[in-house]
């Protein structure tokens, strides 16, 4: 099972609205289920990981738009990667970035399993839960 929260999904269905016609693709991390505020205590083990975090795009990069490659994000920090398919079908294609989690989208964007979901590396649909769950604060000190 793979988990992300319902305020990650939001966002990133909102930039890729926003991005359309064009593609848009960003890394994301995860949160230990345990840190998160609002997680079902009857559902999630306390260590399991839950998607959180995204990585702001940077359409003016050229070497992102060319090799797919975040120079400015360490690839130890990104466990997934999301998507999205303006004018695609509901799967991993030879064109997207690879990560061992791989969000899809496409439109109308929404979070319904025939527009949003979760694929394996290999393209293998992966069952997905959406969380009503806030990822931990974090500040600067």
């Amino acid at each position: 099972m793979v988990y992300i929260t319902r305020g990650l999904v939001d966002v990133l269905l909102e930039l890729a609205a926003d991005a359309e016609p064009s593609r848009m693709t960003t890394g994301l991390s995860v949160s230990e289920s345990s840190t998160l505020e609002g997680v079902d205590a009857g559902g999630i083990p306390a260590e399991t990981p839950v998607f959180t975090d995204f990585f702001l795009p940077d359409p003016g990069n050229a070497v992102n738009a060319v090799f797919g490659v975040n120079l400015s994000t360490p690839a130890r920090e990104t466990q997934g990667r999301f998507v999205s398919h303006p004018t695609g079908e509901l799967l991993v294609t030879r064109r997207d970035d690879l990560a061992e989690v791989v969000f899809v989208a496409v439109p109308p964007w929404e979070p319904t399993p025939e527009s949003f979901a979760a694929f394996d590396r290999a393209g293998e649909r992966l069952p997905l839960e959406i969380v009503d769950a806030e990822p931990p604060v974090e500040s600067l000190e």
